[in-house]
């Protein structure tokens, strides 16, 4: 047992390494110089970084750790380790890629220069005071995967994104509205600097793209690709639905007696999940196996037990 979590372990702070990683790289090299900013205090540092030259990575670094601090008075200890190391990952990553990088794209239709200068690289152009012409959807949608695929593996490792997320949970203990909501609302806020500093309505609407595509990768990541399906099955012919489920299908479910609300008469049904492929062929079988029956299908988004993800050892 301690092998394994140990073993748990290092797998789970190599993902936060990597997703630290992945998540400077998105940053420095796709965000920033699209002048975007998809939430967060890296998104606001990028703001500042523009409007007054500093490093991202120092900007965001002083309001991490007054959050974190305030965040833990107010909230409690809820931030781990993984939080505390994550944000430091982070703030290292950073301030290395923009150091040796610097704020130039990665994705771009060209350079353009007041002055031909021969034989230097798109980014010895950038550093000498050349500009370029900008793709912003397709920045816009790499940005994004790249973002979802590293705060997905942070969260694998079992920590949290921090920062204005936590200005969000200090708002939930005060007021009524959802964490889900107040995040939105704090990183909205966010993403509008960017039309207030610079005056690009563009910008703002660019960043909340990346946000969207962000959150879907994040929910592949942590989740998986599997999709899941829950059916609540009303039948009169139980005995040839349960077989066709255990024997041909196998899998399990849960028997379930009521009673009918129009005239009182005592119904059977069946609760099952499944995976996407089985229950297409259940489906495609039930007419077959009882004509009269009901059944209200459901999106399970996480199924965790027997058969499925091993629930939480913690």
């Amino acid at each position: 047992m301690e092998k394994n979590n140990f073993k748990q372990e290092v797998v789970a702070y190599i993902l936060l390494i990597v997703g630290s990683a992945l998540f400077a790289v998105g940053d420095v090299m796709f965000v920033n110089p699209y002048l975007m900013a998809p939430g967060g205090t890296y998104g606001l540092s990028n703001v500042l970084n523009t409007l007054w030259p500093w490093k991202i990575a120092l900007y965001a670094i002083c309001m991490d750790i007054p959050l974190l601090i305030i965040g833990t008075i107010i909230l409690g200890p809820k931030f781990g380790v993984k939080t505390v190391v994550s944000t430091i990952l982070i703030f290292v990553f950073t301030l290395l890629l923009e150091s040796i990088w610097g704020y130039n794209p990665v994705i771009h239709d060209g350079a353009i220069v007041d002055t031909p200068i021969e034989g230097l690289s798109m980014v010895e152009i950038l550093n000498h005071g050349g500009w370029f012409v900008p793709d912003y959807f397709l920045n816009t949608v790499v940005a994004g995967l790249i973002y979802g695929v590293a705060i997905g593996l942070i969260f694998r490792s079992g920590a949290t994104s921090g920062g204005s997320d936590i200005i969000s949970m200090i708002l939930h203990k005060y007021t009524k509205i959802s964490l889900g909501t107040l995040v939105l609302i704090v990183d909205s806020c966010i993403t509008l600097t960017t039309f207030i500093a610079f005056g690009d309505i563009r910008l703002p609407i660019y960043s909340i793209i990346i946000i969207f595509i962000e959150s879907k990768v994040i929910d592949l990541v942590v989740d998986g690709i599997k999709s899941y399906k829950t059916a609540l099955i009303v039948t009169e012919k139980m005995e040839e639905v349960k077989d066709y489920i255990l024997n041909d299908l196998h899998r399990g479910g849960t028997c379930i007696t009521g009673e009918g609300l129009y005239n009182g008469t005592e119904r059977k049904m069946i609760y099952v999940t499944m995976e996407r492929t089985d229950f297409v062929k259940l489906r495609a079988n039930l007419r077959r196996l009882d004509p009269t029956a009901f059944v209200n299908v459901i999106d399970s988004a996480e199924i965790m037990g027997k058969g499925f993800k091993a629930l939480p050892t913690e």
